[in-house]
C-alpha cells in the first residue's frame, strides 16, 4: 500500500493528466431481466483513442477497449486520492451510462476518476453504472507522488468557545444611543411600579 506523507507545504502541481484506455467485458446475464452484465477489466496507462475495440472473445464475454479517457488530478481532491490510495485495493472507478453511448447495446463511458469522493457523487443516482477497477501499478505510483507533491493534509482542529458567562442578569442591556425602555424588552419587575399603564 503506498501512502502519501510529505512534511512540505503544498508546493506540487494544481493539476495532471494521463490518458488512460477503459478496457469493458460484456458478459451474458444470469437473469432474464439483464441481457448482459458490464464491468471494467482493466486499464491501459498512456492508451491511443480508442472507439470499442474488440481485444478478446472466450465463452460468450467479450472485451472491449471501450474508450480512452484523461485521467485529471486536482490538488483540491488530494483527501480523496488518499482514501483511494488506502484501499486494501486501489481502484479507479469507471462511470457507465446504458442507452446513452456508442457501444454495444448503447452502452456508454462517462467517466473515469480516483476521487473515491467523486464516485459516491456517481452513486447517488440511479442512472450510472459505477464499478471500481484495480489502479495498475504505474498508476498507483503517479497518483502517490502528486498526493506527495502536495504536502500533508492539516488536521482539523475544532475552535474552542469562548467561556462567556451566561448565567449573568443581562435585563436592561441594549444600545446606548437609543431610549432603553424602546430597545429592549423588560420583564414588568424590572421596571419602577408607578411606570405601567
Amino acid at each position: 500500500m503506498k501512502t502519501c506523507e510529505s512534511p512540505e507545504p503544498k508546493t506540487g502541481p494544481r493539476r495532471a493528466s494521463i490518458m488512460v484506455g477503459v478496457v469493458l467485458r460484456r458478459r451474458p446475464g444470469v437473469t432474464r431481466w439483464a441481457k448482459w452484465v458490464w464491468e471494467p477489466a482493466g486499464l491501459i496507462p498512456g492508451a491511443a483513442p480508442a472507439d470499442w475495440k474488440v481485444l478478446r472473445e472466450e465463452d460468450g464475454a467479450i472485451e472491449y477497449h471501450a474508450v480512452t479517457l484523461p485521467l485529471e488530478l486536482h490538488r483540491a481532491e488530494t483527501e480523496s486520492y488518499r482514501v483511494t490510495l488506502a484501499m486494501n485495493v486501489p481502484s479507479a472507478f469507471v462511470v457507465m451510462r446504458d442507452g446513452e453511448g456508442s457501444g454495444p447495446d448503447g452502452m456508454g463511458v462517462l467517466t473515469l476518476t480516483v476521487s473515491a469522493y467523486e464516485a459516491q457523487d456517481y452513486l447517488d443516482t440511479s442512472e450510472d453504472i459505477v464499478e471500481p477497477v484495480r489502479l495498475p501499478d504505474a498508476l498507483v505510483d503517479w497518483l502517490a507522488s502528486f498526493c506527495a507533491a502536495q504536502g500533508e493534509e492539516t488536521p482539523f482542529k475544532k475552535r474552542r468557545r469562548d467561556k462567556k458567562r451566561v448565567d449573568l442578569k443581562e435585563d436592561g442591556v441594549g444600545d446606548a444611543r437609543i431610549r432603553q425602555d424602546a430597545d429592549v424588552y423588560r420583564s414588568p419587575s424590572a421596571m419602577k411600579p408607578g411606570r405601567l399603564h
